[in-house]
């Protein structure tokens, strides 16, 4: 039987959930943003490397401190905030008239 360490996991997913959260917030800012420039190549690369490397430098942190259920707390929170950030930009009004 596999032992779950239940508090590592809800550790990962609570942090998880909240990078997830600073992960699409940044993404909404950065496009913002970048939709205003005349490069908005340079921008959202730029963004796009800076919460990269975020998630991932905390995502570390949080297997050296929990181990393997903390990791997959964290992805799955991850995960999770994907799914409500996409379900969310996904129900926009339609543009010009289409259906």
């Amino acid at each position: 039987m596999i032992h779950v360490d239940w508090m590592t996991m809800i550790l990962g997913l609570a942090i998880g959930s909240a990078m997830g959260a600073v992960f699409f917030i940044g993404l909404a800012f950065g496009m913002r943003f970048a939709l205003r420039t005349q490069n908005p190549i340079r921008i959202l690369a730029f963004s796009a490397a800076l919460r990269i490397s975020g998630l991932l430098g905390v995502g570390l942190v949080v297997v050296g401190l929990g181990g393997l259920w903390a990791a997959l707390g964290y992805a799955i929170a991850f995960f999770f905030a994907r799914f409500i950030a996409t379900t969310f930009v996904g129900t926009g009004a339609p543009a010009g008239g289409a259906p």
